[in-house]
């Protein structure tokens, strides 16, 4: 994250550093927190840590990872952020292949900013506004969002975003490389 995206001018917190400690402040019941999990940092999901660009094209899902996900594997997404093996990430890398960029180039992030308590848990609309309210409508920076999924595009729709909607790179019924494609043409839109 850039200084300039955590401060202004004059000092004061940017809107990233208000994501981070709105972030930090986020609880709903039913859900861990980045904290509680061990994942506390200087972003809103650890994910930036390779997907951070803040003047980048900004890629937003419905969350990072579920509670046990992230344990089992907190050695890798402590250093990285995220599992480049699962179909999220083959698909994503894929996609920005095709379009000339790298995952330093571009911002990943999603609506939901907690960790649910099993993977692919549903989220209530209730739960995924609260969080992008709170925390991840912080990121957008003036940015048009490419909304990766139904979740994140039903969001950034409750509120008025305007925003280009794609598959989720872990969709089922397409291959990795039509997902790829998709997701790619999004990308394109708002370079």
């Amino acid at each position: 994250m850039t200084q300039a995206a955590r401060h202004d001018p004059a000092g004061h917190p940017g809107p990233l550093a208000r994501a981070i400690a709105a972030r930090r402040a986020f609880r709903l019941p039913g859900y861990t927190t980045l904290a509680e999990a061990g994942f506390d940092g200087d972003y809103v999901t650890p994910i930036e840590q390779s997907s951070g660009n803040p003047t980048g094209p900004l890629l937003m899902s419905k969350d990072w990872f579920d509670a046990p996900s992230a344990t089992a594997h907190r050695a890798t997404l402590r250093i990285k952020g995220y599992l480049p093996h699962i179909p999220f990430n083959r698909v994503l890398d894929k996609a920005l292949a095709l379009v000339g960029l790298s995952r330093a180039d571009i911002f990943v992030c999603p609506v939901f900013c907690l960790l649910p308590p099993q993977r692919s848990h549903p989220i209530p609309n209730r739960d995924l506004r609260a969080s992008f309210d709170a925390v991840t409508r912080h990121v957008l920076l003036g940015r048009r969002p490419v909304a990766a999924g139904t979740d994140a595009a039903r969001t950034l729709g409750h509120f008025g975003i305007d925003h280009v909607e794609t598959c989720h790179p872990s969709a089922r019924g397409l291959t990795f490389d039509a997902r790829a494609q998709k997701i790619a043409t999004a990308l394109k839109q708002v370079m």
